[in-house]
């Protein structure tokens, strides 16, 4: 098999199955949405593929969790972290991985809390609203921090997806991938 086909699939496989995390019981918000986001946009020879397989992913573990009425939000907030990815991580380190992920626990935050509050009857329709809005979602479940749950989800995810296709990568040469 070519060094490229083995990359793919290997990168596939890992997608789907930290996909698939997200049926397991956790913490609100702890999920490794915008990890796949991050690790797609960094890992893929083909880019567009980078979005497409962690985007499927998330579709199949979407319709087995139950669809509800924000997920334009989420897969809004999605696509943008898989951009930013693009940019922060052409080459990840350490650094740049955590301050990605945090860019993208913020940027969640702020785009899936102003679908609930836009057109919301919950919340008046003006920036008090949306700033009440953004304080519920800051203590959103029970005095759990729905923002600090993303914020974890989101960093310890991206350290299990690079730091383990890191050693991937030591033990394979095959998955490092070919510089021109």
């Amino acid at each position: 098999m070519k060094s490229l086909q083995i990359r793919l699939i290997t990168l596939s496989v890992i997608v789907l199955a930290t996909a698939l995390f997200r049926l397991l019981p956790h913490w609100p918000n702890f999920t490794p949405i915008a990890a796949l986001a991050l690790f797609g946009a960094a890992t893929f020879e083909r880019k567009w593929l980078g979005l497409v397989a962690p985007a499927v992913a998330m579709l199949l573990s979407d319709a087995l969790i139950g669809f509800h009425g924000n997920m334009v939000a989420v897969y809004v907030s999605f696509g943008l972290t898989w951009l930013l990815g693009l940019w922060a991580l052409r080459q990840p380190t350490a650094v740049r991985i955590a301050a990605a992920s945090v860019t993208s626990s913020v940027l969640f935050f702020l785009i899936t809390n102003f679908a609930v509050w836009y057109g919301s009857s919950f919340y008046p329709q003006t920036p008090a609203g949306l700033m009440t809005c953004y304080a519920a979602g800051l203590a959103f479940y029970n005095g759990t921090s729905f923002f600090l749950n993303g914020l974890l989800g989101d960093l310890f995810f991206s350290a299990v997806l690079f730091g383990g296709y890191y050693l991937l990568q030591q033990r394979f040469t095959v998955l490092k991938p070919v510089r021109a």
